[in-house]
């Protein structure tokens, strides 16, 4: 970046650059909780869910205060329904979080048998119009694939989810340390 570029907006990149440390945390968290995840994959996906359900657990208790403000943008009804369902869901969660990870899968499983069959009959519809429709038939054949896998042996797909979660947090965590070492230099 450009002297010139940098004289522009005075004030923005020391301010930026101080702020490194926090993309540097969250980095160093994100590696650790990958590697977690690779190392000890259920205990990653039961503590997943359960972050997930103390999140939902706080949405649904601040949707269902907002449900009882006159500021709401939409109907009442749809937002007291949100919090109560957001809440039964954080309680599953917290309350035992290691079922709600199996079910969570099967969902996942379901959805994934039912988008590889909606790819095949986009693939059968667009033949005519593009070429290279097999591709979008083959990925829908691996969806289902990959939905009868974890329907057929929950604990194996819930491992696997966990090693792509603990996998993306890995690359997660590392792009965050360099980009935290690239706000750094702008102090």
């Amino acid at each position: 970046m450009s002297t010139l570029e940098r004289e522009s907006v005075p004030g923005l990149f020391p301010l930026v650059g101080r702020s490194w440390w926090m993309l540097l945390l969250y980095g160093i968290l994100g590696v650790i909780f990958g590697l977690f995840a690779l190392a000890r994959p259920l205990s990653a996906a039961t503590a997943l869910v359960w972050a997930i359900g103390v999140l939902a657990l706080a949405e649904g208790l601040v949707s269902l205060f907002a449900a009882f403000s006159n500021k709401v943008g939409v109907p009442k009804g749809w937002v007291a329904l949100y919090a109560v369902l957001s809440i039964l869901f954080g309680i599953m969660a917290v309350m035992n979080p290691v079922t709600m990870a199996g079910t969570l899968l099967l969902f996942l499983a379901a959805w994934l048998i039912v988008a590889g069959i909606y790819r095949i009959v986009v693939a059968i519809k667009v033949r005519e119009e593009i070429k290279g429709e097999w591709l979008i038939a083959l990925s829908g054949v691996l969806s289902i694939i990959l939905g009868v896998l974890f329907f057929m042996s929950p604990l194996t797909g819930l491992v696997v989810a966990a090693w792509w979660i603990g996998a993306g947090a890995m690359v997660y965590g590392m792009l965050q340390i360099l980009g935290a070492f690239k706000l750094r230099s702008l102090r």
